[in-house]
């Protein structure tokens, strides 16, 4: 059986986050240097071998002072963590272009299995000749799980930063 690889178009590709701030709004981030690659047997990519890196340093959330605290040693500590890593073990076809890509998330030092629905969003050919395809990814886990656990209680009762962080994910890669 042939090996096909895929590698991350980081031009067309988002690493997206979003957490509650002050318990009723959002603040989203994004990881903007980062790779990824999937390594498949067959087109429905059953079984494929994928695998995330994303610098810690490279976190934007819009706001420059945020970015700073969020890589000190309040949060990620990206001096003595610089990059998150995912590792799948599994990529399950549940249905036409439904997938679980079921891993282990490595950041802050911990590493946890994390399970994520993924709908593949199609395999095509650009105008230059090259063979994409796209996946997108949503899901949810709890920074606490990695030992992300600063925050601040709020005068009126509850906490600055939410928990659950809301993973918002898409990406494409070119066949090798």
């Amino acid at each position: 059986m042939t090996t096909t690889k895929w590698a991350i178009d980081p031009t067309h590709s988002e690493i997206g986050f979003k957490v509650k701030h002050m318990m009723f709004t959002n603040v989203s981030g994004k990881f903007t240097k980062f790779d990824a690659s999937i390594e498949s047997h067959e087109t429905d990519f059953e079984n494929a071998k994928i695998q995330f890196t994303g610098a810690i340093d490279s976190i934007a959330t819009g706001n420059a002072d945020r970015d700073t605290h969020l890589v000190s040693a309040d949060f990620f500590d990206a001096e003595k963590f610089p990059e998150i890593k995912f590792v799948a073990t599994s990529f399950t076809k549940i249905k036409d272009s439904e997938y679980d890509l079921t891993g282990d998330l490595t950041m802050h030092g911990v590493t946890k299995s994390i399970k994520l629905p993924a709908e593949f969003s199609g395999l095509m050919k650009d105008p230059w000749g090259n063979t994409k395809l796209a996946f997108s990814l949503e899901g949810k886990i709890n920074r606490k799980d990695w030992g992300l656990n600063w925050n601040s209680a709020l005068e009126t009762g509850g906490v600055l930063v939410g928990e659950e962080v809301r993973l918002v994910i898409e990406l494409q890669f070119i066949k090798q």
